[in-house]
């Protein structure tokens, strides 16, 4: 496979672009960029550019146009008839990688979800099959239908399909996790942008074998494992898929029970590679994408990886960011500063988890059978009057109750806010 790409005129991003032509197994052999105020409605680029374009196609005998930006299915079509060549945008380049890397039968069922909402609006190409009607023959006579009616019919239904098992998965993977809750077993969530060494971080920590490589999107699959020996106790860390800019969104939808485990962790570890010139610009983005799946209020440490890779090879350190955030320098692949990271972690914890004993009077029942639903309840002793509950829960699932009528509110932010 030998890509042409079209897009921005960035560096950086024609860098990141061929690293993902790279990561779906194409071989880069040209690039055309283009700088663009007003998508053009037929090419998305100029006229010029695209008579440009097909031009050095030819001449490069290239198979594959990639395009980094998202086209309309008119725009696809029309620069493929142009340049006699198949053209895949960003959106699709992306969904091909996560194809070929899924290997659960979760990440199957999503990455197929996110290819077929993509392939719905794609259906119009040049194929003369979708334009013939059934109907018309012995047997077959009836209003008739298109075989692009049908196709779409076909897809639906599989969507539909996979909506209703990933449904199923989804709802298991909520019962696995409010388990944990209710067996007070913090969760910590590994994100960051793809390649920020995540994998890498995980198997240090956890000793666990999961697949890590120096490239994009190695590993889509989440992966839960249990740590012991923190001073906050044992807790359980997950390690999700990486973050990149403009991230499809038929991805995020398709891959929300997934990233649930980042919207719902007591703490995000978030993984910046200390040696990347534009890794400022990359925190931002991830910082995007976790506000779009509803996790921009998770606590935060971020953990600059890579030092070793830093000129004069940086020393681990722990400092913070001028919004106060926690910083941790350190190393996976050398081990630096891990050290330094598991105190962090479990010094956050510490401060984010609410351990202490509850009492409720008689009449906060309510509140009582609230914090059982929510799996917030430890343990629980006989009172001579009302209940007594051991609270060991996150902070940020208690604060929500403070505010419930009729005086329960009361009684839980005075006693949490006295001993927690």
């Amino acid at each position: 496979m030998q890509p042409q790409w079209a897009g921005e005129s960035d560096p950086d991003a024609l860098v990141e672009f061929g690293e993902l032509a790279r990561s779906a197994g194409a071989t880069v052999v040209g690039a055309l960029t283009a700088r663009i105020e007003r998508p053009n409605p037929k090419y998305f680029i100029g006229t010029g550019k695209a008579d440009e374009l097909a031009t050095q196609k030819r001449s490069l005998e290239a198979d594959l146009i990639l395009v980094n930006h998202a086209l309309s299915p008119a725009q696809e079509r029309n620069l493929e008839r142009l340049t006699e060549c198949r053209v895949v945008d960003r959106t699709g380049l992306i969904l091909d990688i996560f194809a070929q890397r899924a290997r659960s039968h979760e990440g199957k069922l999503q990455v197929e979800l996110a290819q077929l909402r993509h392939l719905a609006t794609r259906l119009v190409r040049g194929w003369t099959h979708l334009e013939r009607q059934r109907g018309g023959a012995i047997g077959l006579r009836g209003p008739g239908e298109t075989q692009l009616e049908l196709d779409r019919r076909l897809i639906a239904g599989r969507v539909k399909q996979l909506s209703e098992r990933l449904r199923k998965v989804e709802t298991q993977r909520g019962q696995a996790r409010r388990a944990r809750t209710r067996n007070a077993v913090p969760v910590v969530s590994l994100v960051g942008y793809t390649n920020a060494g995540k994998s890498t971080l995980f198997n240090a920590l956890t000793g666990a074998g999961v697949y890590a490589a120096d490239q994009l999107f190695a590993t889509l699959d989440p992966t839960l494992r249990r740590i012991e020996g923190l001073s906050c106790g044992p807790l359980v860390l997950a390690d999700t898929v990486g973050f990149i800019r403009d991230l499809p969104h038929d991805l995020i939808a398709a891959f929300r029970s997934t990233l649930a485990e980042t919207r719902d962790a007591d703490l995000l570890l978030h993984v910046v590679d200390a040696a990347d010139p534009e890794r400022e610009r990359r925190i931002v983005e991830v910082q995007r994408v976790l506000a779009e799946i509803g996790a921009e209020d998770v606590p935060q440490i971020l953990v600059y990886n890579k030092i070793d890779k830093l000129d004069g090879a940086g020393a681990p350190r722990v400092d913070r960011r001028d919004g106060g955030e926690l910083r941790v320098w350190a190393s996976a692949v050398s081990g630096q500063g891990l050290d330094l990271l598991r105190d962090g972690i479990a010094q956050r914890l510490t401060r984010e988890r609410v351990r202490c004993w509850l009492h409720l009077p008689p009449a906060g029942g309510r509140l009582r059978a609230r914090l059982f639903a929510q799996g917030l309840v430890a343990n629980e002793r006989p009172a001579d009057s009302g209940w007594e509950l051991e609270i060991d829960a996150p902070r940020a699932l208690l604060e929500p109750l403070f505010g419930l009528p009729g005086g329960d509110g009361d009684w839980l932010r005075e006693q949490v806010g006295a001993e927690g």
